[in-house]
């Protein structure tokens, strides 16, 4: 089933940061506003941090979640994003 991205609207760096962290991702290195996460399963998240307030556009956050972290809905509920 594919993932209601509406649901996702409001989510915010820092919400997507610790969700990264409770999965096992770790910060890599960080250059700039650039942070760097990878799981030791291979794979990365690149997430770049102006103010950790700041709310996602849907496209980044479709990257972010499909193509990076990798994470279906029962993953978004189990970390407490829907």
């Amino acid at each position: 089933m594919p993932i209601d991205y509406t649901r996702l609207r409001g989510l915010t760096v820092r919400e997507i940061q610790r969700a990264l962290e409770r999965d096992g991702f770790s910060l890599a290195r960080q250059k700039g506003a650039t942070r760097f996460f990878k799981h030791d399963d291979g794979r990365r998240v690149t997430l770049h941090v102006h103010r950790r307030s700041q709310t996602l556009p849907i496209g980044t956050l479709r990257e972010i979640i499909e193509h990076e972290a990798h994470w279906t809905e029962d993953d978004l509920e189990r970390l407490r994003l829907i």
